[in-house]
C-alpha cells in the first residue's frame, strides 16, 4: 500500500486509463453526501456509469461530513485500497470513513470486503451492483458489531436507500464503547490477546500445549479472548499460517478487541516482520511471551542482566525497518558524510550492549565461582531442586528449610537460584538450591542466559526432580526436563524423582505413583510421593536424600574425588 493520497488525486490501478478518464474520476471529489445518507442517488449513478465505461471497480471513501476523501480504481473484480493510516482510533470508535464501491458481476459483499471493513475499522462498507449499460442495481451495506462478525443489512435499491447512516454509526459506536468499558472492568490491567496454535507436519493439536500457553498468558498478565488452531503440512515461509488464514486471524482479533496476537510455535524474524507489516496489532510468539514473564519476575542483579541479554539476543535479528522514515541519515557534528541509518545504529547499539552484558555476567560468574569454592571447602553437599515450571519447587524448599522464597501459582515465579541450609541428624548439613523451572521447547536464548541456575545444578551432588503429580501431562513434563538435563550434560547426575501435590490425588493414586516405572528412561527410578504443603509427608524423601549423600558415598568430598 502507498502513503496518504494527496487531495483530489485518484489512486489504484490507473494503467491504461486516458487523461480524460482520470479527469472524470477526479470530478468525483466535488460530490457531497448528506451525513444521514450512506451514499446519494447522484453519486450512485455517477459511480455506476463510470464503472461500466471503464469496466473496472470504482470506490470512494467518504468521511462523516459527507466529503469524499479518496477515489480508488481497481480492476473488474477488486479494489486496491490506499493506506488510510495504521493507527487505530480511540477505544470503542471507528475510523470515520466509509467505503462505497461498485460490483460489476452482481455479487453482494465479498469476504475481501468484510475483511477490509474489520481490518481498517471502517464505519461501513457498501457495494453497488452495476449492469453492462451502467445502470445501478442493489445496494449492499455491512458494518462491524461489538464482539461478533460483521453484520450485513438487507439489500435495498441503490438509488433509494432508507438507511439513516448517522443513527446507525452512533448505535454501533455506543455498543463498541460498552464492550470496551466491560472489558476494562473485567480485567483492568490484563491486555487482551488472541492465541494462534499451529500444528505442523501432521502433529496433533495438543490440548496440554494450548493449556500451557493459556497459563503463560495468565502469568504475563494477558487476557486470552480466543484461540485459533490451524493444521498445516508445512509452515508458510512468509506468514506461518498463510495469507488467507492471517486475514481471518486479524479480523477475529479486531472483532474481539484483542490488542495483540500470540503465535505458537515461534515465528522466524521474516515471519514476524511480515505479520507486523500486515496489521497494527502487537505480534508476539511463545519465546517473546516467556521473555516478558522473565523480565517481570527477575529481581536479582544477575537475573535482570540475564533477562536483558536474552531479550537482546532474541531481538537483534528482528530489528528491521518499519518504514522509509527510519532511513534518514544522521546529521550535525560527527554525523556528516555517509553516516548510519537509524536501523544500523539500533543494531550496533544492541551488539555493544550485548558485549557489555556478557562482560558483566562473566564477572558475576567469577564471584559466584569463588562463593561456591568457599562453600565446597567446608564439604557441604549440594542438593538442587529442579523440574518443570510451577511443579512446586519453591514451596518444597520453603517447607524443608522454613524459608520465604517466592512461591506462587504461576509459571516461572522463581528465576534466581536461592540456596538454603538444611540440617540432618549427626551434625550433618546440606545446601538446598531452588532453580528456575524448565519448560518444553525451552528457547536456546534462555538456556544460554541463565548460567547461574545451570552452574548450581552442575555443582550439585544430587538432583531432586519435582513433578506435579496432579497434572495430566506429567509424563511429558518429565520427558521435557530429562531432555534438557541431557542437553546440558547433567543426565547422568544422581537424581531422585518426587511426585508433588499428592494432596490433589486420591490415596490410591498417590500410592500407585511410587510404584510407577520411569516412562522415559526404560527402567525404574527412585521416586517419592509428597505434598510440599504437608511436612509430615517428607520422611521417606529426607531418608532417601541422606542415604544418597552419605550412605551411598555421594557426599561432596567423595563425589569430587571420583
Amino acid at each position: 500500500m502507498g502513503r496518504f493520497a494527496p487531495l483530489q488525486e485518484v489512486t489504484g490501478n490507473l494503467a491504461g486509463l486516458k487523461a480524460s478518464e482520470i479527469k472524470a474520476l477526479e470530478r468525483l471529489y466535488r460530490r457531497r453526501v448528506a451525513p444521514t445518507e450512506v451514499v446519494s442517488g447522484e453519486l450512485v449513478s455517477q459511480l455506476a456509469q463510470q464503472a461500466a465505461e471503464l469496466h473496472r471497480q470504482i470506490g470512494v471513501m467518504i468521511d462523516r461530513r459527507g466529503s469524499i476523501e479518496h477515489v480508488v480504481v481497481g480492476d473488474a473484480s477488486k479494489l486496491q485500497l490506499p493506506d488510510v493510516g495504521r493507527l487505530r482510533g480511540a477505544a470503542g470508535r471507528l475510523r470515520g470513513l466509509r467505503l462505497v464501491h461498485t460490483h460489476l458481476r452482481g455479487e453482494p459483499l465479498t469476504k475481501d470486503d468484510l475483511t477490509d471493513l474489520a481490518l481498517l475499522r471502517l464505519d461501513a462498507i457498501a457495494a453497488i451492483t452495476v449492469d453492462a449499460s451502467g445502470r445501478p442495481g442493489k445496494l449492499f451495506v455491512g458494518h462491524v458489531v461489538a464482539n461478533g462478525p460483521p453484520r450485513e443489512l438487507p439489500a435495498e435499491p441503490a438509488t433509494a436507500s432508507h438507511i439513516d447512516f448517522t443513527q446507525l454509526i452512533s448505535s454501533v459506536e455506543a455498543d463498541l464503547a460498552r464492550l470496551q468499558r466491560g472489558a476494562a472492568t473485567a480485567s483492568a490491567h490484563a491486555e487482551p490477546a488472541l492465541l494462534v496454535e499451529v500444528a505442523l507436519r501432521g502433529a496433533k493439536v495438543s490440548d496440554a500445549r494450548i493449556a500451557e500457553l493459556h497459563e503463560l498468558c495468565r502469568t504475563a498478565g494477558v487476557r486470552v479472548v480466543d484461540v485459533i488452531v490451524q493444521r498445516r503440512p508445512e509452515p508458510d515461509p512468509k506468514f506461518l499460517v498463510g495469507r488467507g488464514k492471517l486475514d481471518d486471524i486479524l479480523v477475529t482479533a479486531m472483532q474481539l478487541g484483542a490488542s495483540c496476537v500470540i503465535f505458537d510455535p515461534d515465528l522466524s524474524p521474516g515471519q514476524a516482520r511480515a505479520i507486523s507489516e500486515a496489521t497494527d496489532l502487537k505480534v508476539l510468539d511463545r519465546t517473546m511471551l516467556i521473555l516478558d514473564i522473565f523480565a517481570q519476575h527477575a529481581t536479582s542483579r544477575d537475573g535482570k542482566l540475564e533477562v536483558e541479554l536474552a531479550q537482546l539476543r532474541y531481538a537483534l535479528p528482528r530489528l528491521v525497518e518499519k518504514n522509509t522514515m527510519m532511513s534518514r541519515l544522521t546529521g550535525g557534528i560527527g554525523g556528516r558524510g555517509p553516516g548510519e541509518t537509524k536501523l544500523e545504529i539500533n543494531r550496533r547499539r544492541a551488539r555493544e550492549r550485548i558485549r557489555l552484558l556478557e562482560q558483566r555476567l562473566d564477572q558475576l560468574a567469577k564471584d559466584r565461582r569463588l562463593r561456591r569454592q568457599r562453600r565446597n571447602e567446608r564439604n557441604v553437599p549440594i542438593v538442587a531442586i529442579c523440574g518443570y515450571t510451577n511443579a512446586g519447587k519453591s514451596t518444597l524448599v520453603n517447607s524443608l528449610t522454613q524459608g520465604d522464597a517466592r512461591a506462587e501459582d504461576k509459571l516461572f515465579a522463581t528465576l534466581d537460584p536461592i540456596s538454603r541450609r538444611l540440617r540432618f541428624p549427626h551434625e550433618r548439613e546440606v545446601v538446598i538450591t531452588d532453580t528456575v523451572g524448565f519448560i518444553r521447547d525451552l528457547p536456546e536464548e534462555l538456556v544460554n542466559a541463565f548460567r547461574a541456575t545451570l552452574e548450581e545444578m552442575r555443582d550439585a551432588d544430587l538432583l531432586v526432580h519435582v513433578v506435579d503429580a496432579s497434572d495430566p501431562d506429567r509424563d511429558t513434563h518429565i520427558h521435557a526436563v530429562d531432555q534438557i538435563l541431557g542437553e546440558l550434560g547433567l543426565g547422568d547426575k544422581p537424581q531422585l524423582l518426587v511426585w508433588n501435590k499428592a494432596d490433589k490425588l486420591t490415596p490410591e493414586e498417590a500410592e500407585q505413583l511410587a510404584l510407577v516405572a520411569d516412562p522415559h528412561r526404560g527402567a525404574p527410578r527412585a521416586s517419592y510421593t509428597i505434598s510440599a504443603l504437608d511436612r509430615a509427608t517428607f520422611g521417606p524423601l529426607l531418608l532417601a536424600i541422606e542415604r544418597a549423600l552419605w550412605q551411598q558415598g555421594i557426599a561432596t568430598g567423595l563425589a569430587r574425588a571420583l
